[in-house]
């Protein structure tokens, strides 16, 4: 068999990878706007005396690194999507960004409940007005940021949700048989981007680390509550932690190849089993991108069909980009 006639059930693995995000071009946008208003946070934070301002300042600081790091993995996932060492390709590099992007998150809620605890024990003077008026300027800039990074349902024109299979098979005459089948189709779901989620939660953050910082500096001016300034330091900081352990958990099952959700790996089972007298006897099914699957899947059946056949009773939104299909003949 020449090489030209193989080209029927050989396919790209990009699976849309090498697409530019709509992600990409916001997180740059709010990667300029998140570096100037830390710089003018962490100057007011030390000259005003705010422990809350000076800590939104920092955050906002983690943050820049972090939409940095987001902001790379968007442009390496692109120029590497085509890149044979990537079996699958570089879906998980966006997964990546959002993984690193909570660790970071993480620290600096650290960093935050340490400071503040700091500035519990040992208060400092506050220049309330000067404070407040830069506190405020922060939500807005963080705000806008909120809004710039909001997820939207991606249309054809993002680029996101395509999936990309093809058709392969062959046979061994041992009683049973092995199929590999790689579907060949397209469709569209919402296709989660960690990627960006990691970046819409750091300035979410941001955000709400802006508004404690208001509501505290309020307290501490007009009732002398200068407490508070700290303690929404604290506060800020156990909310934040919350968001990037939630984060890392969904990361980390996609990177350590966790199992795709039941309602993926249930769609996968009933499709095929619903059909003629077929029992999956082994079934993987594994994230390689934001909402893009590969699948392995061990049939069972009195009366063997081709590869094909089982690969098109998977549901087209299953998000199944990638599948191998193993066949048993059953003689009982």
């Amino acid at each position: 068999m020449h090489e030209n006639q193989l080209s029927r059930w050989q396919h790209s693995h990009t699976f849309g990878q090498d697409l530019r995000r709509p992600g990409e071009s916001k997180t740059l946008i709010v990667i300029a706007i998140t570096g100037t208003m830390m710089v003018i946070e962490i100057i007011a934070g030390l000259v005003y005396g705010s422990m809350a301002l000076l800590a939104d300042g920092l955050h906002m600081a983690s943050h820049a690194a972090a939409l940095s790091i987001n902001a790379f993995a968007y442009v390496y996932a692109r120029r590497y999507a085509n890149d044979a060492r990537f079996s699958f390709g570089t879906g998980k590099v966006n997964v990546l960004g959002g993984f690193t992007g909570a660790v970071l998150l993480a620290g600096f809620a650290l960093v935050m409940a340490m400071e503040s605890i700091g500035r519990l024990i040992a208060p400092v003077p506050i220049a309330f007005n000067q404070a407040i008026l830069v506190a405020v300027l922060g939500l807005i800039v963080n705000g806008v940021s909120v809004l710039i990074l909001e997820q939207k349902k991606p249309s054809d024109a993002d680029g996101e949700g395509v999936h990309h299979a093809h058709g392969q098979g062959h046979h061994h005459g041992h009683g049973h048989h092995h199929a590999h089948a790689h579907g060949h189709g397209h469709g569209h779901h919402h296709a989660k981007d960690h990627n960006l989620v990691s970046a819409y939660l750091h300035v979410l953050a941001d955000a709400l680390t802006s508004l404690l910082a208001i509501f505290a500096l309020l307290s501490a001016k007009y009732f002398g509550f200068v407490w508070m300034d700290p303690a929404m330091g604290i506060v800020g900081a156990i909310l934040v932690a919350r968001w990037s352990i939630g984060l890392l958990r969904s990361t980390s099952t996609i990177l350590l190849d966790g199992q795709a959700p039941e309602t993926v790996s249930d769609a996968v089972r009933a499709s095929i089993e619903a059909a003629d007298d077929n029992r999956i006897a082994d079934l993987h099914v594994w994230a390689v991108g934001p909402d893009i699957y590969s699948a392995i899947v061990s049939v069972v059946t009195h009366e063997p069909k081709s590869p094909d056949y089982y690969r098109g009773l998977i549901p087209a939104d299953a998000g199944i980009v990638h599948a191998s299909i193993e066949v048993h003949r059953c003689d009982d």
